[in-house]
């Protein structure tokens, strides 16, 4: 069975939200090397802090992923084992550029799924999004959900996946693909193209009113972020999982209405909200099939919606900085 332990790692898009829980998560499984590569597009090096800390080799390394000839120069210079593919450009930025967006997005599947190809480096994990499926033509949201994007990012992230599942029957490219639904928790970004939890405790720390799109009754499958970061590190260290798509998910349904309302109540805010008319390219409800993962992956969260939104909810009151 594949472990992390003793290996080289590379974490694409290693600075950002999920990528840096990600990398904490290997460097408590003592790689031999592991290496966090971002562009800085959203990404912090303070989310590296915790992890520079504990593993003081940890390279932080500026690079645009989409590079094909400066990838593969890094990667052959450290023997890889595994890249952990997270690099994107967020949902909101499709809907301001969406031909650049969708771009980077494919290119960005490309160039590992290419190196892998060539063998520079030996497995691919690589990082989808529930918005591929669009808004739940049924659920739970099973892997076999038809692909009814609504953005050009969901479209985007769909069409790496069939990439990354290409590279593998056609040239038998080592690789597994996790699918998460939506993410919360500490380091997400709370300023441009922020989500959903950020922008609205942000508002309140600002006193301002907490604003609904549509009428709230949209629904998410929320997951705390470092049960994610289990999640995918799981898809690397089961062998049944190679090939295969897996959603990353909580099984549990939490709609807008009740996000606003429990991050209201942890804030000690009393006003009723704002509704402004739907966003575009909003999906109406998300609700993700577990089985899969639970019977390959073994993988069920640990953090249950109430103590994981309250320590968000603590987490950037106590860096109000990274809500600016």
């Amino acid at each position: 069975m594949p472990t992390i332990e003793g290996k080289s790692v590379v974490v694409t898009g290693g600075a950002g939200f999920i990528g840096s829980h990600l990398v904490d998560a290997i460097v408590a499984r003592k790689p031999a090397r592991i290496a966090a590569i971002d562009n800085f597009f959203l990404g912090n090096r303070d989310n590296l802090s915790e992890a520079l800390a504990k593993f003081p080799a940890l390279e932080v390394v500026d690079m645009d992923a989409t590079d094909l000839s400066d990838l593969r120069a890094f990667l052959q210079a450290r023997d890889v084992d595994v890249v952990f593919d997270l690099a994107t450009i967020p949902l909101p930025a499709s809907l301001e550029r969406p031909l650049w967006s969708s771009k980077v997005i494919c290119d960005l599947a490309l160039v590992v799924c290419d190196l892998c190809r060539e063998g520079v480096f030996k497995t691919l994990i690589h990082c989808s999004s529930s918005e591929a499926y669009g808004s739940a033509q049924y659920v739970p949201m099973d892997e076999e959900h038809p692909l009814k994007t609504e953005t050009p990012y969901a479209a985007a992230k769909a069409a790496a996946s069939l990439l990354v599942e290409s590279y593998m029957r056609t040239f038998s490219i080592d690789m597994a693909i996790g699918r998460p639904f939506n993410n919360y928790g500490p380091r997400q970004n709370g300023r441009d193209f922020s989500g959903i939890v950020p922008r609205l405790i942000q508002r309140i720390m600002r006193g301002e009113t907490p604003v609904i799109f549509g009428d709230g009754k949209q629904t998410r499958d929320y997951l705390y972020v470092t049960d994610t970061a289990r999640g995918l590190i799981a898809l690397y260290e089961t062998g049944s999982a190679r090939g295969e798509t897996i959603n990353i998910a909580s099984g549990k349904e939490t709609s807008v209405l009740d996000i606003v309302s429990d991050v209201s109540r942890l804030m000690d805010w009393h006003e009723a909200p704002r509704f402004d008319p739907p966003r575009i390219g909003d999906v109406r409800r998300h609700l993700a099939a577990t089985s899969k993962a639970e019977k390959v992956l073994g993988f069920e969260p640990i953090i249950a919606w109430n103590h994981g939104i309250r320590e968000t909810v603590s987490w950037y009151r106590e860096h109000p900085d990274r809500l600016i």
